[in-house]
């Protein structure tokens, strides 16, 4: 009997996981049902030489083809002797041998189509109903992706957002462990879920006493619903706390295990609600959301890659490369943060690639060595250096926002910004390095390297393999905008591989990785879920601030500066703030419509404002006191690591490296990238 409730209950926690996964298939298979429905289309006319004619209903022609010549003579005769008047001098008279002529031509003309029309049907077959049946579901379910965007993005919210509160995964500075962190961080989740659902009602309320129709009650509906199973969820889980859970605790840690969301809800809600009296407001504010849904989509794809790459071997052989030629370990810190520079750009976002890597990044640099503080470093800078690389969704989303730049210029100039972080990082590795600079002889490690490389070979191959169908079957090249369509797929290919053809055996076990194809899978999903949950719902509740836009920034007082340099000094001071407190996203939505339009009025060019906001930004995410990298890989390496590191170092340096080198390098950096262009006149 407990046997079978425990059961039930798996399955009731399954549910919100398999709804997702099959959301994000269809999202999938809707955005390639563009592309299918192309080709499809290319290759029904090659079969059928008539088949966008035979696609279609076919239905008989507008015409008689049995017309009564005689008759229609006499009528037609009969009607131009009525219209004559008496004073029509140029009135010649009904020409019937004209007026045959052209009936008997109308005729040929009309059995002519009914003939074309017949044999058209006799054409039809059984196969182009199939063909063409399938060609309109995948046409179908594209139109369908377009038009409901902003309703798959809300269902995918709230139900990840479910998974995340039952998993108790949000997004925090410290997990919560004894009894009164869960009792103040429930308490505290349950107000801030309480105060959307009470704005969501109060916001449809609204829309039902007016007499304006919304444009979109779908989304209206699906706010109160998703905000109210929130609140009920985190009441259910106030009264549900773990009966192991340690007593006692202190306040202040019990305050840093409250969800960011959490934190950033409850201020805005008073902010909104209490300060300025708008009870739905707040809701209001909230729905911002979704204007960019397909951006926001691409995010929940590129964490499923990332939960993906996890489960395969493909980091760990990465770094295989490199471990025979025992590097030292600031010199291997450096390889990595040029190495995950690349899956960064293709997954979006730093937070992602720490979420997915950030364990093999940090596990890599200890085998060697490393000492905690230097990879805890590395592993939270390990995808701020890519985000300025194609096809990084960050870039894509400024373009988007500003039509005074256009993504190719910014990636241009980006990979410029990458190789100058590089190399920041590369001489602040030499200076605070602590071993002697030496490498393993060449001819030691070389023929090592070489051996694990072969394995790599059949990754790639089943990279450009699909890649490849994509271009060649379905016409679509994998760029930033069809990355995040094809990614899952080269990556589940690669778990296939893995799982059922390869031979090869893991280089060391990973408790996360399950060895079978249908545990790996349904672990990537599960895991995916979670931290989709947690992301959108802290991106969402940021969102907030870019709503409020002017309001909650600022940056008039910069018509008063007429000095390019202080007025970069203080854009620079503006996005490190902004960065510290605010998600990448959300960031890049309250430049654009609070700061950019000043800066671009005050002669700051477009593309140096956007690489410095983005080099800013990211060292806002790598600084105190939220620091959200930091946060993101302390979650993956795990609290005893953490722990464990803080009790490190010799020197004040050495015990708090894990926060002064990412500040060293991404702050040298900015300082470079915002005042170098001033000086030799390229901008200001």
């Amino acid at each position: 009997m407990q046997s079978s409730s425990e059961n039930k209950t798996r399955l009731l926690e399954r549910l919100p996981i398999i709804a997702i996964l099959c959301l994000l298939i269809f999202i999938i298979f809707a955005r390639t049902g563009e592309s299918v429905h192309g080709q499809i289309t290319q290759l029904g006319a090659a079969i059928w030489e008539d088949y966008f004619i035979l696609r279609a209903d076919i239905s008989d022609p507008n015409c008689d083809p049995d017309i009564n010549i005689e008759q229609r003579l006499n009528q037609l005769e009969a009607e131009a002797a009525s219209s004559a008047g008496d004073f029509d001098l140029f009135d010649e008279g009904f020409d019937r041998a004209s007026a045959r002529t052209s009936l008997e031509n109308q005729i040929r003309q009309c059995q002519l189509e009914y003939t074309q029309a017949t044999a058209h049907r006799d054409q039809v077959t059984p196969a182009i109903r199939i063909f063409s049946a399938i060609e309109e579901k995948f046409s179908q379910a594209s139109i369908f992706s377009t038009d409901k965007q902003q309703l798959l993005l809300l269902i995918l919210l709230f139900m990840s957002a479910a998974v995340a509160t039952l998993r108790r995964h949000h997004i925090s500075f410290r997990p919560m462990v004894s009894k009164l962190d869960f009792q103040v961080s429930l308490s505290l989740q349950l107000v801030a879920n309480s105060a959307l659902a009470i704005s969501a009602w109060k916001f449809r309320f609204n829309m039902l006493d007016s007499e304006i129709q919304s444009n979109n009650p779908e989304l209206i509906n699906g706010m109160v619903i998703g905000a109210t199973v929130l609140a009920l969820l985190a009441l259910k889980d106030l009264f549900n706390m773990p009966q192991d859970a340690p007593k006692g605790g202190t306040i202040g840690r019990a305050f840093l295990s409250i969800p960011l969301y959490t934190i950033v809800m409850l201020l805005f809600a008073f902010i909104v609600i209490v300060d300025q009296g708008h009870l739905a407001g707040l809701s209001l504010y909230f729905s911002a959301f979704f204007d960019q849904s397909g951006t926001y989509i691409d995010v929940a794809l590129y964490l499923w890659c990332g939960m993906l790459l996890k489960q395969t071997q493909l980091g760990e052989r990465v770094f295989s490369l490199f471990t025979p030629w025992r590097l030292p370990p600031e010199i291997l810190a450096f390889v990595a943060i040029v190495v995950m520079a690349l899956p960064t750009a293709y997954t979006g976002a730093s937070s992602i690639i720490i979420l997915a890597m950030g364990a093999v990044v940090y596990r890599e640099l200890r085998k060697v060595g490393t000492r905690r503080q230097l990879a805890l470093a590395a592993t939270a800078m390990s995808g701020s250096s890519g985000i300025v690389l194609k096809p990084c969704l960050i870039v894509i989303i400024v373009s988007i926002l500003n039509k005074e730049v256009v993504s190719d210029d910014l990636f241009y100039w980006g990979i410029r910004v990458f190789l100058l972080t590089a190399f920041v990082f590369f001489v602040y590795a030499m200076i605070t390095r602590k071993d002697p600079l030496r490498i393993a002889p060449v001819n030691e490690a070389l023929p090592v390297s070489l051996r694990h490389a072969r394995p790599l070979l059949f990754y790639f191959l089943i990279f450009m393999a699909v890649a490849s169908a994509y271009y060649w079957i379905l016409d679509a090249r994998l760029d930033q905008f069809s990355a995040p369509v094809i990614l899952p797929v080269i990556i589940f290919w690669i778990i296939v591989y893995e799982r059922t053809i390869s031979k090869d055996k893991p280089l060391y076990d990973e408790p996360e990785r399950i060895p079978t194809l249908p545990g790996s899978l349904t672990k990537s999903m599960t895991d995916a879920s979670i931290h989709i949950g947690g992301l959108l719902m802290l991106m969402s509740t940021f969102m907030i601030i870019s709503s409020l836009g002017g309001e909650a920034v600022a940056a008039t007082f910069l018509y008063d500066i007429d000095n390019g340099f202080l007025i970069m000094g203080a854009l620079m001071l503006m996005f490190v703030f902004i960065g510290m407190f605010m998600e990448s996203m959300a960031a890049v939505g309250l430049v654009s419509i609070a700061i950019a339009p000043i800066a671009y009025e005050q002669g700051i060019d477009p593309i140096h404002f956007w690489m410095t906001c983005l080099v800013a930004l990211e060292l806002g995410y790598l600084s105190p006191p939220v620091a959200l990298s930091h946060i993101f890989t302390r979650q993956v390496v795990g609290e005893e690591e953490a722990l464990a590191a803080s009790h490190e170092g010799d020197t004040f340096y050495y015990r708090h490296e894990r926060l002064l080198l990412p500040l060293l390098v991404m702050g040298t950096t900015l300082l470079i990238v915002g005042f170098g262009p001033l000086l030799y006149g390229i901008s200001g």
